[in-house]
This record gives structure tokens, sequence and C-alpha cells, in this order.
């Protein structure tokens, strides 16, 4: 049987206030509204704003937070910055 040590990491528990906050930047400086966001990523007004506004408490999937950098122009990992 094989035993494996724990390794130690630091993970940031804020990670998705950090992903919040840097979707609203980056959408900010491509000059696009979070209306236009939610229509080009294919979900709710609503979803975005609660997104940003929310500072994490509502997260996203994979899936869309690709479809954010997209629209956006950013390379996703510029969100976990």
């Amino acid at each position: 049987m094989v035993t494996f040590e724990r390794k130690e990491y630091e993970f940031n528990e804020n990670i998705m206030e950090v992903v919040s906050k840097n979707i609203k930047k980056y959408r900010l400086k491509e000059g696009i509204t979070q209306e236009q966001l939610a229509v080009d990523i294919g979900l709710s007004y609503d979803f975005v704003r609660r997104l940003e506004f929310k500072k994490g408490k509502v997260g996203c999937s994979l899936k869309t937070l690709y479809k954010i950098s997209i629209v956006l122009n950013t390379n996703i990992g510029r969100f976990f910055e």
C-alpha cells in the first residue's frame, strides 16, 4: 500500500472575490456594460450584476468564466491575479 504525505499549500480563501473584482475591472477597461456582457455570454443581466456586486458570494462555472474572458479580450488567468 502506498501512502502519501499531504503537502502544505496556501490557498486564497477569497479567490472568488478576486475573480469578481477582476471581471468588473476588465469589463470597465473594455468599455462593456453589464447588460452587454450578459447578452454576449448568453446569461441574464441579473446574474452578471450579482457576480460583480456580491464580491465572490456568487460563483460561476469555468465555461462561463471562459466566455467572459473571450468577450473581455482578457486571458482567463488574469481573473485570478
